[in-house]
């Protein structure tokens, strides 16, 4: 399940990036506002990236730095724009989607139905307290 969540989350930036850089003229179109498109894409990708890897803090701070790398890249595509309300959706959220999937982890490990992802989830080893009682 890991494996599928991380490809997910990959093949998300993917469909982000190029649904921000195709020409407006063949950027599919929806019935869905436009803030509500950016929200939808980037929660989305959150959610994914927060339950296909450990969920740190960095991963958060990179998945901002890249809707405002998607923002400034439309500067340079014909008939797109880069807009800063849509940086600022797109980056609420992505740390909207983060911190659902982390407070989902936490709940599913509290409630003993997963034990342990957010370990597995990472080549670092596992750290534990030391405890001298």
């Amino acid at each position: 399940m890991l494996k599928i969540t991380r490809i997910t989350a990959w093949l998300l930036i993917a469909a982000i990036v190029v649904l921000s850089l195709v020409p407006s003229g063949l950027r599919p179109a929806s019935d869905l506002p436009h803030g509500l498109e950016h929200f939808a894409i980037f929660a989305a990708t959150g959610l994914a990236f927060g339950f296909g890897y450990r969920p740190r803090y960095s991963a958060a701070i990179a998945l901002i730095i890249f809707a405002g790398a998607t923002e400034v890249a439309q500067l340079v595509v014909p008939g797109r724009h880069a807009r800063v309300s849509d940086f600022i959706v797109d980056a609420l959220a992505v740390c909207i989607g983060w911190a659902t999937s982390s407070a989902l982890m936490r709940m599913l490990e509290a409630s003993g139905r997963v034990v342990g992802v957010h370990e597995a989830s990472t080549s670092l080893p596992k750290v534990t307290r030391y405890d001298p009682g």
